[in-house]
């Protein structure tokens, strides 16, 4: 248990937060605000932005969807080069938050926004930027990663750097009450899957980072068991639950697997599924074929977070119920957007994989193409 720990992000949590906005940005830079689809001019966080900024010098870059292409985030980048940018804020959820720090980085690199995302640009600056978060699920509001997509190529990649950290993230939860139910399970599914990325791996000896993971997942497991029961409390639970699971703390110091992701990432990009609903497709298949090495945290994710009673098949129990868990909220745990040809679609996959160096993945980096394979042979309906 060896690391570095630091979370720069001022977080101003809580009703009526938006308004803090005045105090958070200096008045002599000018502003750039960025959001999505324009739900935020229907539900009022459009209104309480533009007051606090009523003394700013700014202006506003809207059509980030979810999945974030780089053909319409450069069109942003052109903004801030043009317009002397100073401050970017993003409005909006992980997508919206996960572009904003790829026009941050890119605005002060003279070269192509796509060689962030590749690796052949390292960031070394980027401009400052903000969040106001309308949807939990990402952790984006406070951490330094960021996914993008390229629509030409149906490439989905991410990049990380501690240049592009918010400085500060203002999370409203009576933002959520306008959010489709179905944004609301996906915040839930991927805020889950964050922390077992973290946690179901092997036996490490980091008590606090194990125990908060488990707090996590069991908050989370409650807040799906009483979906149907949103109030104010439930809300700003899942916000800040949502917004732990990846800011860092529970993955210091721990090895990590994010094999899910990455194949996940692949199945959104080819399939356009929803980002979580790709986590929940492939992870119940990803613990099957990793049992062996997995096994041990499986039976404490058990016993510690489902409540589950010591058995022989206490592992097997727990990925059913993880799959039971997903189901309750009506998320597959198969691919079915692909069409009737499994192994075309497995071959594809596999091929995007080989392609973007995802060829030893997990904590152990144990899963090769073969196993990438194997798992999607047990996810693809």
């Amino acid at each position: 248990m060896k690391f570095s720990y630091v979370n720069p992000t001022l977080i101003q949590f809580g009703q009526q937060q938006i308004a803090a906005l005045a105090d958070l940005i200096a008045k002599d830079q000018k502003v750039l605000v960025v959001y999505g689809g324009g739900s935020i001019k229907k539900n009022g966080v459009y209104d309480q932005v533009a007051a606090a900024l009523k003394d700013f010098d700014w202006i506003e870059f809207s059509g980030v969807g979810a999945n974030p292409t780089i053909e319409v985030l450069d069109q942003a980048v052109k903004i801030c080069k043009e317009q002397d940018i100073d401050f970017v804020l993003g409005v909006g959820g992980g997508s919206v938050i996960d572009g904003v720090k790829y026009i941050a980085a890119s605005a002060v690199y003279d070269g192509e926004g796509w060689d962030i995302p590749t690796g052949k640009h390292t960031i070394t600056s980027a401009l400052p930027i903000g969040a106001v978060l309308t949807l939990p699920a990402t952790g984006s509001e406070s951490n330094q990663n960021s996914v993008v997509s390229k629509e030409a190529t149906k490439q989905k990649l991410p990049f990380a750097s501690p240049e592009v950290l918010p400085k500060f993230a203002i999370m409203d939860p009576d933002v959520m009450k306008t959010l489709p139910q179905r944004q609301l399970v996906n915040g839930l599914v991927d805020a889950w899957v964050h922390t077992c990325e973290q946690y179901l791996t092997f036996p490490q000896n980091a008590l606090v980072q194990e125990g908060y993971a488990e707090a996590l997942l069991r908050t989370l497991k409650t807040l799906g068991d009483n979906f149907e029961n949103q109030d104010d409390a439930w809300r700003a639970n899942l916000m800040w639950a949502a917004n732990q699971a990846l800011n860092g703390l529970i993955g210091s110091g721990v090895s990590q697997d994010w094999a899910t992701h990455m194949i996940g990432h692949e199945l959104t990009a080819a399939y356009g599924v929803d980002h979580a609903r790709s986590l929940a497709i492939v992870q119940p298949s990803l613990l099957r074929n990793q049992f062996a090495v997995k096994k041990v945290k499986l039976e404490q994710m058990g016993k510690n977070v489902f409540g589950l009673a010591q058995s022989d098949d206490l592992a097997e129990q727990t990925i059913a119920a993880i799959e039971a868990f997903y189901h309750s909220l009506d998320v597959a745990t198969e691919l079915t957007e692909h069409g009737d040809d499994k192994a075309a679609a497995i071959d594809n996959i596999i091929g995007k994989l080989e392609s973007h160096g995802m060829i030893a993945l997990g904590e152990n980096q144990a899963i090769t193409l073969k196993e990438s394979r194997e798992i999607l042979e047990q996810a693809v309906a």
